[in-house]
């Protein structure tokens, strides 16, 4: 059977169905949802396979929608708006720190659902008595993030596109400040957040390519020794994959990341002093002023604990 894909809302997320021949997009179906019998429109298809997907596994679409039961949708909208407008007063007359995003009501009325943000834990068993007062229905208040609020209300990004999480995202995947520092960007907060103010999900889009790029280069900032003389890594470009060094003479050369290679790079050894221990072995610098007695008892006593652990580790 072909594959359609049919936005469930909210928050509008993309779900497969198969289903019969002759649907197209933007055609009216009704499926069994986690609400039960739920009014859906077909967003994508006619499609023969889905990769990563088996067939048999996908849910059916049960019939194509008739007339009665698009009137009916039309009329669960508009109870829908009438639900959120005397939500939103009773949220007012209880002066509740809290904000309707959306109110979404089953295809057999049988519950409603209001979606809404606040900053902290709500209270709000006296709102609730009064929606069930009001439409005599199972009444569910569901507190979601600014994301999902995002995703349910849509926007245009910074981009001039609508948001992704109201296009196609299913999940939200995590972002942080240090992919935006990976990735050369000015860590600027109007450039690098989304209308919901938190960091862009597309951060995340990329940052494999930047992984796997950084994990064959170098440490930014650290001197080499190569072929040619010392040089110090100061910049990495990933879309041109190559990096910019510095070199004894003070001059900004460009490599590519075979061409590093060939260099043979390698760390400077670390410098030892003439000084030795008890034993006639040659002891770094560190040991040195240490075992002059130069060294403060607190850092001293940090190197003796260090000693111990990396012994502990060769004797094991």
């Amino acid at each position: 059977m072909p594959i359609f894909g049919l936005r469930l809302g909210p928050p509008c997320q993309t779900c497969y169905y198969s289903g019969p021949n002759g649907l197209n997009a933007g055609d009216c179906v009704l499926v069994d949802a986690e609400q039960g019998l739920t009014f859906v429109q077909v967003a994508s298809g006619p499609i023969s396979a889905l990769s990563g997907v088996d067939e048999q596994t996908l849910p059916a679409i049960l019939r194509q929608a008739s007339p009665e039961d698009m009137e009916k949708n039309l009329e669960n909208a508009n109870l829908a708006r009438d639900a959120d407008a005397f939500c939103r007063c009773c949220i007012q007359e209880r002066r509740l720190d809290m904000k309707l995003v959306d109110v979404e009501v089953f295809f057999d009325r049988s519950k409603f659902v209001f979606y809404f943000t606040a900053p902290a834990r709500i209270d709000f068993r006296d709102l609730v008595k009064d929606l069930v007062r009001e439409y005599h229905a199972r009444v569910e208040l569901r507190q979601i993030g600014v994301r999902h609020e995002t995703q349910i209300v849509g926007a245009v990004g910074n981009c001039g596109m609508v948001c992704c999480c109201r296009r196609y995202l299913r999940k939200f995947a995590p972002v942080t400040i240090r992919m935006a520092k990976e990735q050369n960007l000015f860590l600027n907060p109007a450039k690098i957040s989304g209308i919901c103010g938190r960091l862009l999900c597309c951060l995340a889009y990329e940052q494999d390519h930047y992984d796997r790029f950084h994990r064959q280069c170098p440490r930014l900032g650290r001197k080499y020794q190569t072929s040619r003389g010392s040089m110090r890594v100061v910049r990495a470009n990933m879309f041109r994959n190559s990096l910019s060094v510095l070199t004894e003479n003070n001059e900004d050369v460009e490599l590519t990341l075979e061409e590093w290679k060939e260099l043979d790079p390698r760390r400077p050894e670390r410098e030892y002093d003439s000084a030795c221990d008890d034993d006639g072995q040659q002891m770094p610098a560190t040991r040195c002023v240490e075992a002059s007695g130069t060294l403060p008892a607190a850092a001293a006593e940090i190197f003796r604990k260090r000693r111990r652990r990396a012994t502990r580790h060769e004797n094991a």
